[in-house]
């Protein structure tokens, strides 16, 4: 349904001599990356749109319904109690209510575990674009039942609807970095997938301002407020369908050239597309090296083993960091941090506009400073500020501006979040595997992301009446584990095709084995993509 490009496939490509005269004409080809082969990329309109259609429809979804049951969490809590009181007359206990409510906000998450499991399979079934557009009837359905909740004066329909966008989210979670990662070029992979991680952003703070009282935050229009839930789903059905599949997916797992080049022309308004097309076979002719990856061989070859298990604690270093207590319970902590309950509201948009505003800044910096920089960055100054919260969370009994500074070290907490654990996690899963085991490593690592926010979504009230003000003291400790877990064993990523990426992790045996043969990528020297050959550690990074 996408459209074509002027000058599309069955424009003749230019031959040498053509080449020469554009040349002498002035007219700049894209620069060529030396270790690949793969010409450097500019920003195109239709790959802005491809990537917004995704990023509104679909991670903004997430982040939306992340946030969105933060501000309003007293009138939701009492409409479970006006509900109870008219089926039995009788007035809620508070422990069951605040059962229902941490059940109501964790439930999301059981969704999504759900949801990341099958987004592998669903991918390679119905594509990436496939697999978004149909999961979008899953949000809608969703969407009228939290919608309709209030009306029906059932608080199981609320609970079901929030499982069933939990279901929908963790789809997402799995497709979109897959489908940004596969349609982006390499030089721009890292700022496209970041966008993934911006909607959220953007979704968190949009849920966080249509929640306040004075707009859907009342009695009356929470359930207005939950089932905005349509709108990201409506919008992204509109959309999508005039955007290309992944070329990718079209080329190695259904062997459609033509439309894969159709794809490719059409993403980056350019007919030639042959150098990535190649590199895509070079991909592909690998994989096929290999019997087809399922989930337990992930487990069994360590060249996928590795990266599997980095990528499992990297979604850790995401979930585990405390992040998921300040989305889902910023206002009580700002309570706890001793912010009036109405100013804990408007405190709480701080949050969300801090990470959106870093999530911005850190679009840039992806390709330039590299992944594994930014994590390490960002996972400090969290540690800081939450070591700081902690401080000044015990002493706001006895020195009054220490409620406002606790309010400052959420801020600066949320800012280490969106420098790298934000958005790296998701771009990485999708980085450090090739074609052929991604959808599995991807299932995998966003089940245990979506496990660990279940955990912590259910867990932290608990914590908070037990801990109180040494509650962060936890995440402290996990995030200095986090730190030196990626300092020690996170390779950098950018500017790295898929291919290269692979080699990172494969045995010495094999890369041994293949330089005997010598065609580890089809080369008559063994060498990596023709270059020199691979010749660092997985462990090496080119930043630190």
């Amino acid at each position: 349904m996408y459209g074509s490009v002027e000058g599309g496939l069955d424009s003749p490509t230019m031959d040498s001599k053509e080449k020469e005269s554009s040349a002498m004409n002035g007219r700049n080809e894209p620069e060529t990356d030396p270790a690949t082969s793969v010409k450097k990329r500019p920003l195109t309109v239709p790959l802005v749109f491809a990537t917004a259609s995704a990023v509104i429809g679909s991670s903004l979804q997430f982040g939306y319904n992340t946030g969105v049951i933060n501000n309003p969490k007293l009138v939701i809590q009492g409409f479970f109690n006006e509900t109870e009181e008219r089926r039995s007359g009788n007035a809620m206990p508070d422990d069951k209510n605040d059962f229902l409510f941490a059940t109501a906000v964790a439930i999301f998450a059981a969704g999504g575990m759900v949801g990341s499991l099958v987004a592998g399979p669903l991918a390679d079934r119905f594509g990436r674009k496939g697999t978004l557009l149909l999961n979008n009837f899953i949000a809608l359905a969703a969407a009228l039942l939290m919608g309709l909740s209030k009306v029906a004066w059932s608080y199981e329909m609320l609970i079901i609807g929030r499982t069933i966008v939990g279901l929908n989210c963790g789809i997402n979670t799995g497709i979109v970095p897959m489908y940004l990662s596969e349609v982006s070029p390499f030089n721009l992979r890292g700022a496209i997938s970041v966008m993934n991680q911006l909607g959220v952003t953007i979704g968190i703070l949009l849920s966080q301002i249509l929640g306040l009282p004075v707009l859907l935050g009342t009695d009356d229009l929470w359930s207005v407020c939950l089932g905005f839930a349509a709108v990201p789903a409506v919008f992204q059905l509109l959309s999508l369908p005039f955007c290309p599949e992944s070329p990718r997916y079209l080329l190695i797992i259904k062997d459609k050239q033509k439309n894969a080049e159709k794809a490719l022309v059409w993403l980056r308004r350019d007919t030639q597309i042959t150098d990535e097309i190649a590199e895509m076979r070079r991909e592909h002719a690998e994989e096929q090296k290999e019997e087809r990856i399922s989930v337990l061989q992930l487990f069994k070859r360590s060249s996928l083993r590795r990266p599997l298990f980095i990528s499992v604690i990297m979604q850790l270093s995401q979930q585990l960091s405390g992040i998921t207590a300040v989305l889902y319970y910023s206002s009580l902590i700002f309570v706890a941090a001793g912010v009036s309950e109405d100013n804990a509201k408007y405190a709480t948009l701080s949050t969300g506009a801090v990470m959106v505003i870093m999530t911005i800044v850190s679009v840039p910096l992806m390709d330039r400073s590299g992944r594994r920089l930014l994590h390490l960055v960002g996972l400090g100054i969290m540690a800081v500020s939450a070591a700081l919260l902690t401080i000044f969370l015990f002493v706001k009994e006895t020195w009054s501006p220490a409620s406002y500074i606790s309010v400052v070290c959420v801020m600066f907490f949320t800012l280490g979040f969106a420098i790298g654990p934000g958005s790296i996690p998701w771009l990485i899963v999708a980085e450090l595997f090739s074609q052929g085991p991604r959808p599995a490593a991807i299932s995998i690592a966003f089940c245990v992301n979506w496990t660990a926010n279940f955990a912590v979504g259910l867990l932290f009230p608990i914590l908070q009446k037990a801990l109180q003000n040494y509650v962060f003291i936890i995440f402290i400790v996990l995030l200095v584990i986090f730190f030196v877990f990626t300092f020690f064993f996170v390779p950098e990523t950018k500017n790295k095709s898929f291919e290269e990426i692979s080699a990172l992790f494969k045995d010495k045996k094999d890369h041994y084995q293949a330089e005997e043969a010598g065609n580890l990528d089809g080369s008559p020297d063994g060498n990596v993509n023709g270059s020199d050959g691979i010749k660092y550690s997985a462990l090496k990074s080119d930043d630190l």
